[in-house]
């Protein structure tokens, strides 16, 4: 059962930073999104578009880490090898995205928020899958 919850916090993680991607990404100069973070305005969502684009792309691949991580979990049930480097894929994928919350979190108070959405269902996933 801890193994479920495990894999469902690590999921939905992945499926948080696949949507972090997307707005960073792909979706960057749209009014909305700049706003969400805190981007003064459209000129400036234009010239951070290039940094924003590429700062997606590590939240992506954090995800698939994630997600390749857990199919070798769930493969391994029969199979140790396949189960420790899942574990390890899972791990260490689920940590980076909360050192990256934390990393968020020293650039000021104001960064609370972001970094508590970013950081908490990585955090309660790698907790989960140390205990599973």
């Amino acid at each position: 059962m801890l193994a479920i919850l495990a894999t469902v916090f690590a999921a939905l993680a992945a499926l948080l930073h696949v949507y972090i991607f997307v707005m960073e990404s792909v979706q960057w100069t749209q009014p909305r999104i700049w706003r969400r973070f805190g981007v003064a305005d459209q000129a400036a969502a234009e010239t951070t578009k290039p940094m924003a684009y590429n700062q997606g792309f590590y939240n992506l691949f954090l995800a698939i880490g994630t997600v390749i991580g857990i199919v070798l979990f769930l493969a391994g049930l029969a199979d140790a090898g396949l189960r420790a480097a899942g574990l390890a894929l899972v791990l260490f994928s689920l940590g980076s995205m909360v050192a990256a919350a934390l990393v968020l979190l020293t650039t000021g108070m104001k960064y609370l928020r972001p970094a508590l959405i970013q950081g908490t269902l990585p955090l309660i996933g790698f907790v989960l899958v140390l205990f599973a």
